[in-house]
């Protein structure tokens, strides 16, 4: 069947020629079209419900409203696990659910209905919940600053938030707007205490006051003078001085004017976060892409709105501060790059052995049919082009000229014997027809279940896996259709030429007898060596990927609880001052009021420190942080730590329990025995900082006495402090502008002592009772930030190797802690991060690699029709072992995700060596051949193609060893790791499979005759 569809296609070339024409015009198409990102892109049904309660502590919100939250989600359907983040008056929890169980919009209906069935138990003083479906990447594709000398803060913010928001919603890609730093403008009502305690006033009583004077409400309908009117009730202030004359009621015959109680003003928020470009504020905003979005494509759009926006407000300066773009296209175009010179390589090694430019340009084209058309297949898929889909390319640039190269090599031997191209091509695809079908079907049984892992990991790998499995499907229809149709037509036929055997080919004939001779001594060799290749593989560390120098720094900059924003911007402006002096420094952007995990605290920032690219430097990102690090050791009281391209730490894990307090107990004696080993660098508990607190504690007996209730004195100080919620807040109308009326005491009174003693509280009879009469005020400490995972307390760990040290093997030695094999009952350890993420994909890759060597052994059983062939070509494998060993060894690499790519795709081409010289054994043992010369005549008629191959699938690779360009980092130890296995089995399969064809083929012999007449007699 094998040969009449390359006969078929060589007696009828066109239609083979117009499959492939339009192959290649769709797959031109669908690569135009094909979104560029970095990841590939993962819609995983993911909800966020965020509730905020004014001035409330993490530990009051997590057990008034967190977990009543958990609780209500985690019955649900489908549910993976549910991590929650408690901060200063807000609590966020993120209901992740089974990938192909609940689809996303099934998944926001059933949380939604879930809260909604508990909003009754919830304090009533939180706004209302917000339920939102997680739909954008998770970060931003650019970051811009604007900047304007005629507008203030607020008037940038608020351009910001209005029209760049509006312009830039509305373009394709576009997900989430976020402003980064600027200011809200705000009417700050600030009460003047003794006014309010000699008129017997709380802030509650005024906030509660303008919220009852402060309406503009339609109802109502009346039909006077004959024609129908809607009814209108104005009563809120249009300016300043209007408001200032509202009336707050002192009794039902009494009221004062509210600008005798206050000094009001048009004025910004009380700031919580700030922005900065090299020490200069600014006014940002991120751009975050939708899912599905290429991020060139939508970097390129916001590029060109904005350009519209600058030509039209003159005096509005727009500049590009920070992106991510820039490494995705400089990635994209250095797997293009990779690909062309791999590319070119291989087809140089064609020409080398062959010298025949007829026959290399058979073999060549065969590079460009396989990859185009595998576009239009992954863009039906729903594919990108991504980290992985790109790798998947450029990884198999030598293979997919590998079956035109055995396909050419044995149509060039048969045309030296005398035959025309023609009959060369008929009968040479003829022969050679099994061994290139089972040479892609073996690599496409490897890759197939990769396609298929399961859970979120088998997402990310899916395209991986399944590009390389449709690049290699098509490159075996090419070998197929294409090649033996090109050989025949392009190709001229020569007179037979007698050609001696070369020196090289008798050596390796003289080493093949003498090892076939001693058959059983080449195969205890070839054992023994792939044991000693695997203890040096077990011996060489792991750690999840390798780090990439992508230009950029990220610092997560954290000082001590209680620290103001100030102070933050202070110690901020000192970093941006010391990492702006180092040569390679391009910009240095600041990001104040949260940590890198989106905690909003003012004591936490994020400092993004801009690299010149990689190219035009002479040393590494590496060493440019050490030396940036060691010139900001001398800060005090600050926690500075530069954080991996995934914004994590090299070794990150936590310790789960139900008691809060023992796992944090646990977590601090880790911290004490990592800090003793110095194997560990800065290891550190995240998140668990104890904050200062100013203690109320009400004296129930006295309250209940004079009749005020706890609730009044909570809402009274937080009204006083701090003003009401966002969403309950006076509002003044400016035009199509709502500005928020924040009724507060005044800042000087806010930090007295003795002034929040006298805060006056109302009580049950209309009365106000001193706060110090019914409450007990004393400074305390409580936690800053409470997180949460699956209803547990999370104490999250982070800590770096020292220099020389991988991920894998702080992994080992963390383990082996005496704190760590004796953690308290109810008290367990996690992984996290890469961490967590590293063994994850190290377990389903374990097991994609097992289902794919049963699914080879299959194919190889149909398409041989032998059960004992299989296992001679899977011997092979091993064979590779210490050539992987021997290249990470040299190179010192770890043994990475990119490794285990390697080894997978090794599990595929290494075979191929083994399928040539046994299906060509098989076939001169068939004409007569005694097994030793049928053998050996195989092995010496494919040494030239077997060495062909791995020379061109080398040479394919070459480009990615050298790691040159974005991205390089990442591919390098792959291609090390194929490269090295590669060569290690070609040398040993061309002397240790040959031996043991023979030890199998003889056992089989023997088997045979034992069985035969048991099985005969059966049949009697």
């Amino acid at each position: 069947m094998n040969a009449n569809i390359s006969a078929w296609a060589i007696r009828n070339p066109l239609p083979s020629v117009l499959l492939f024409v339009i192959l290649t015009v769709a797959g031109l198409y669908s690569f135009s079209r094909l979104p560029v990102t970095y990841f590939p892109t993962i819609i995983t049904p993911l909800v966020k419900v965020t509730i905020e309660q004014s001035g409330a502590t993490p530990t009051e919100l997590e057990t008034e409203v967190t977990r009543r939250v958990e609780n209500a989600v985690a019955p649900l359907t489908g549910i993976k696990k549910i991590t929650s983040t408690i901060g200063q008056g807000r609590s966020v929890t993120h209901i992740e659910f089974e990938l192909g169980v609940v689809s996303p919009d099934r998944a926001i209906v059933d949380v939604r209905d879930a809260v909604t069935k508990i909003r009754s138990d919830l304090p009533a003083a939180i706004d209302e919940p917000v339920i939102e479906r997680v739909e954008e990447e998770a970060r931003s594709v650019v970051t811009y600053a604007v900047s304007s000398p005629g507008m203030t803060v607020a008037e940038l913010s608020w351009y910001v938030d209005d029209l760049v928001t509006r312009s830039l919603q509305g373009l394709p890609g576009v997900g989430r707007i976020e402003r980064v730093g600027g200011a809200d403008r705000e009417i700050s009502v600030e009460l003047d205490p003794d006014r309010l305690q000699a008129l017997s006033l709380s802030a509650n009583a005024v906030n509660e006051s303008l919220l009852r004077t402060q309406i503009e409400n339609s109802g109502g309908r009346s039909d006077l003078g004959g024609r129908e009117q809607a009814l209108t009730t104005v009563a809120a202030a249009r300016t300043v001085p209007d408001l200032a004359e509202q009336r707050i009621a002192l009794s039902p015959h009494a009221a004062v004017r509210l600008g005798d109680l206050a000094s009001i003003q048009d004025t910004v928020a009380e700031p919580r976060s700030f922005a900065t470009l090299a020490g200069a504020d600014v006014v940002g905003f991120a751009v975050y892409p939708s899912q599905g979005a290429s991020e060139v494509s939508v970097a390129d759009a916001v590029s060109g709105a904005l350009a519209e926006l600058g030509a039209r407000d003159t005096d509005v300066r727009f500049s590009l501060v920070d992106d991510n773009f820039t490494y995705t296209a400089g990635n994209y175009a250095s797997a293009l790059s990779t690909l062309f010179e791999g590319a070119a390589l291989a087809v140089v090694v064609v020409f080398l052995f062959l010298r025949d430019w007829r026959a290399t340009i058979v073999a060549a084209v065969a590079l460009p049919l396989s990859i185009i058309p595998t576009f239009f297949a992954i863009e039906l898929l729903g594919f990108s082009l991504n980290i992985l889909s790109l790798l998947a390319v450029t990884l198999v640039t030598g293979i997919l000229v590998d079956d035109a190269i055995v396909e050419i090599e044995n149509v060039v031997r048969h045309r030296d014997m005398g035959k025309s191209a023609w009959r060369a091509a008929l009968d040479a695809s003829d022969e050679i027809g099994l061994a290139v079908i089972a040479i892609s079907a073996t690599i496409i049984a490897v890759f197939a279940p990769v396609g298929f892992m399961s859970g979120e990991v088998g997402l990310y790998f899916r395209e991986f896996g399944l590009t390389v499995a449709i690049a290699v499907f098509f490159s075996l229809l090419v070998a197929r259709l294409i090649t033996p149709v090109m050989a025949a037509y392009f190709m001229t036929g020569t007179p037979p030429v007698e050609k001696e055997k070369g020196s090289f080919i008798l050596a390796y004939e003289r080493l093949l007898r003498t090892s076939l001779r001693w058959r059983w001594i080449t195969v205890g060799l070839a054992a023994g060596s792939f044991a000693l290749a695997m203890l040096a593989l077990l011996s060489i560390p792991t750690t999840f990927l390798p780090e990439e120098d992508t230009g950029r720094l990220t610092l997560s900059v954290e000082l001590p609880p209680g620290s103001t924003l100030d102070e933050t911007r202070a110690v901020s402006d000192e970093i941006v001052k010391r990492a702006g002096q180092v040569r390679e420094v391009e910009g240095v952007f600041t990001r104040a009021g949260a940590s890198i995990s989106g905690l909003e605290d003012v004591r936490h920032a994020v400092i993004l420190i801009d690299l010149s690219h990689k190219s035009a430097r002479d040393r590494s990102s590496f060493a440019i942080e050490a030396e940036i690090q060691k010139s900001l050791s001398s800060i005090p009281d600050v926690k500075l730590r530069f954080l991996n391209a995934r914004g994590g730490r090299d070794l990150s894990f936590a310790l789960l329990g139900t008691d809060g307090e023992l796992a944090l107990e646990a977590a601090n004696a880790i911290v004490e025995e990592l800090s003793a080993d110095r194997a560990f660098v800065d290891p550190a508990i995240d998140n668990a900082a104890m904050r200062p607190e100013l203690r109320m504690q009400v004296q129930a007996d006295k309250a209940a006495m004079l009749g005020v209730s706890p609730a009044a004195i909570a809402q009274t100080i937080r009204i006083s402090t701090i003003g009401d919620a966002d969403s309950r807040l006076p509002s003044f109308t400016d035009g199509p502008r709502q500005i928020p009326i924040r009724v507060v005491i005044d800042r000087n009174a806010r930090d007295d002592l003795p002034t929040l003693e006298m805060l006056t509280i109302p009580s049950d009879d209309g009365t106000h009772i001193p706060l110090s009469a019914v409450a007990d005020i004393s400074f305390d400490e409580t936690v800053s930030a409470i997180e949460r995972l699956d209803r547990e307390r999370r104490i999250e760990i982070g800590v770096d190797m020292a220099e020389g040290l991988t991920s894998g093997q702080g992994m080992e030695r963390l383990l082996r802690l005496t704190s760590v094999r004796k953690l308290p009952e109810g008290v367990r350890l996690q992984a996290t991060g890469d961490s967590d993420t590293e063994s994850t994909v190290f377990e389903s890759f374990a097991v994609a690699m097992g289902s794919g060597i049963m699914l080879v052994f299959v194919v190889l059983i149909l398409l041989f029709g032998s059960v004992l062939a299989p296992w001679t070509i899977l011997a092979s494998l091993p064979l590779s072992i210490g050539g992987v060993a021997a290249g990470l060894w040299l190179s010192g690499s770890a043994i990475s995700l990119p490794v285990v790519i390697g080894i997978l795709m090794l599990m595929g081409i290494v075979t191929k060596n083994a399928i040539m010289l046994l299906d060509f054994a098989i076939e001169r043992e068939a004409h007569g051949l005694s097994r030793m010369e049928a053998v050996i005549e195989a092995c010496s008629e494919r040494v030239r193609p077997i060495v062909m191959t791995t020379l061109a699938m080398t040479g394919g690779m070459i480009p990615s060893a050298l790691g040159v360009g974005d991205g390089g980092e990442f591919r390098a130890p792959m291609a090390i790791a194929v490269i090295g296995g590669l060569l290690a089995s070609t040398l040993l399969s061309l002397i240790v499979i040959p031996s043991l064809h023979l030890i199998v083929s003889g056992f089989g012999e023997r088997a045979a005759r034992i069985f035969k007449p048991l099985l005969q007699s059966a049949e009697i």
